[in-house]
This record gives C-alpha cells, structure tokens and sequence, in this order.
C-alpha cells in the first residue's frame, strides 16, 4: 500500500470527525457533526452504515457492555445501534447555551475525556472535561475550540489542543486521574489548525490540520518527525486501526470550502487510509458502572 493517503469512502462528509477502531468489530465508525450521523465502514472503507443522530455529535466512544457513548450539545447520551434508542448519560453546560461537544477519548480506566466548544467558533466558552465513575469533572477552560484529547502510552502525559491557539499542550496526570503542569508541547505553523491528534505505541504524537492539507507527527519531544500530504485541505483526526493497528485512518470535511475549492479537491469529506510503521494505541471502551 502506498504512503499516500487513499480514499476508501469517499462519502463527502460536511465535518467529518472521531474516527473510532472498534476492537472487537473491527470496524471504523466516526461521525459527520453537522450532518448528524454516525457511520460505519470496515478497513477497505465496505460494509457500510449510517445512523441518524439527534443532533451534531462530536463523538460516538464504544463502550464496555455495548454500544456508544454520543457527545451532543450539552449532554452525553448512550446509543444502542441496534435498537435505535438513546438514553442520558449525564448533562452539563446549562450556562452555555452556544457549546457543542466537539473532540472525544477514552482513558485506559474507562473515562471518557472530551471537550466542549463555541459552536459560532467566537467565545472562549469552551472547557475540557473528564467523566468516571458517574461523576463529571472540568480540568481547563476559556477555548474557543478544544481538540485532540489523547493519553501517552506510559499513561503519564494528557495532551490536549487548542485549535485557535494553534497549540497542543501536555500535561502531567496525577495519580487521582487529575492534571497538572500543563505547558507547551507544540506549536503547529500555517497554513492551517491543529485539529484531533492520536498517539502511537511509540508515544509519537499525530495531528491532524484543518485547512492545512496534512497530518503531522511529533515525537514524544514535541520535535516534528514527519508530515503526511492529502489530496484535501481539511483532515479533522485520524485513527489508528487495521488487525495490527498499522493503519491510519483520517476524516476529513467539506466545511467552509469555496465551489473552486471543492472542485480542486473532489474527494474533500472521504475518509482516507494509510500504512504507517509503529502500530497505534488500542482503543478503550468505556466503563459506565
């Protein structure tokens, strides 16, 4: 397989977001936000579905026992895709009436850590939030877009971005799950913003860059080790997937691009695939208790 990325679904999704590899399923889901769906494809980008969702979904997190956690505007629901239902996990944020969920993750214990954002993409209304144990805790705040939650592999270092501040941070995690000493892990240049990140089994650090045509790799360091070019301005996250977790795969959005710039880049909003050489993290599910 080539190193450039390749499309394997090329679906055209407004914002597409989360992409998601389920262990036991060996499958792909991840969400369009705006078009309030979630959907599922294999590793070749076949066996396809798509669910409706009630509202723009930041992310759809598997959890322990079945189903997916869905992060919506103020609240967090549990979807069983087979029955269709949805039932309330938990809600906050009723003095931010503008958030909406946007980027998700879940720890090795079975928290859920995601963040809130200004759905106008204005106020720094956003925060970062943990959920465990039927308990919801806020560990920053004052973003305008929070991105890219993600844990090292030693479990020592969150990361955690602000996508108009074109910065990824790192902090330490304490040994109750809080954080602390939160600094500057990197810096993404122009053109374009950091969006989701992943982490790989090596600690390297991969951000995905909206409006910047690439995914960038940093090394635990927060030193640039490599840059992966796509045929699309707008890559939102990727996921690291396949039997050996040697796959990354990327979402990627039409959002905000002009008719020339959508004639430019045809597959803008597919779902892209392609090999890297350090297996990824194994996905954790999420453990509601």
């Amino acid at each position: 397989m080539s190193t450039t990325p390749q499309c394997i679904w090329p679906l055209a999704a407004t914002l597409g977001e989360g992409p998601i590899w389920h262990p036991a399923e060996q499958m792909l889901y991840f969400v369009d936000i705006k078009q309030h769906k979630l959907h599922r494809c294999d590793a070749q980008g076949e066996n396809r579905r798509t669910w409706d969702m009630p509202g723009e979904t930041g992310f759809a997190l598997p959890v322990d026992g079945g189903g997916f956690v869905c992060g919506v505007a103020g609240k967090l629901l549990r979807f069983d895709p087979t029955s269709g239902e949805f039932t309330t996990v938990t809600t906050f944020e009723d003095d931010r009436p503008g958030n909406r969920l946007n980027d998700g993750h879940v720890a090795h214990d079975g928290a859920i850590w995601f963040g809130s954002m200004d759905n106008a993409e204005t106020a720094a209304s956003g925060a970062l939030y943990r959920y465990a144990g039927g308990e919801l805790t806020r560990h920053d705040d004052g973003i305008i877009i929070t991105n890219g939650p993600a844990f090292s592999p030693d479990r020592k270092t969150f990361y955690h971005t602000d996508t108009f501040g074109k910065t990824v941070h790192a902090f330490d995690v304490q040994a109750d799950g809080t954080l602390a000493n939160k600094r500057l892990f990197a810096t993404v240049k122009e053109p374009g913003w950091p969006d989701g990140s992943a982490v790989d089994a090596a600690g390297n650090v991969w951000v995905a860059v909206f409006r910047g045509a690439r995914v960038e790799c940093y090394s635990p360091a927060g030193a640039l080790l490599r840059t992966v070019a796509f045929p699309v301005p707008n890559v939102t996250k990727i996921a690291f997937g396949g039997p050996d977790l040697k796959t990354a795969f990327a979402t990627t959005a039409t959002k905000g691009l002009t008719e020339d710039e959508r004639a430019a880049a045809p597959l803008a909003g597919g779902v892209f695939a392609f090999p890297v050489d350090v297996p990824g993290l194994p996905q954790h599910l999420i453990k509601l208790g």
